[in-house]
């Protein structure tokens, strides 16, 4: 059982509008089995640029909202300057997006859910089935 995940962008959207029952089985399970449940704050930034350009319905913070009440979901708290030293050993994509996400997990040695298969060929700890 995973103590720690962290949810990509996509996962956090999957979850709001669908609920869990929407998920395939195992990235389902995976959440319900975590003790703790975070998003880094890009997460946040990516969903409200989303709705912004109309590929969500729903800003960002009452997404946000709504899966905390839920799920007890967590905004990270790590340092930014942290997640940037980190993000700089990225370079395997330009997403500002991607990097930071995947930054955030990693100072955290935390697995990540998502279905990005970028980010599953860059970052050993990226889960989803």
């Amino acid at each position: 059982m995973a103590s720690l995940i962290y949810l990509d962008t996509h996962v956090l959207a999957w979850l709001y509008a669908r609920g869990s029952a929407g998920l395939p089985p195992v990235p389902a399970r995976r959440i319900e089995e975590a003790q703790e449940i975070r998003v880094s704050p890009m997460v946040r930034l990516e969903l409200q640029y989303l709705y912004e350009i109309g590929r969500v319905t729903e800003p960002a913070l009452p997404v946000l909202d709504a899966l905390e009440s839920a799920l007890g979901l967590v905004v990270c708290g790590a340092p930014f300057s942290l997640v940037v030293r980190e993000a700089e050993t990225l370079d395997w994509t330009r997403d500002p997006f991607d990097r930071l996400i995947v930054a955030q997990a990693s100072i955290h040695d935390a697995p990540l859910l998502t279905r990005d298969g970028m980010i599953h060929e860059h970052y050993a700890r990226a889960v989803w089935d």
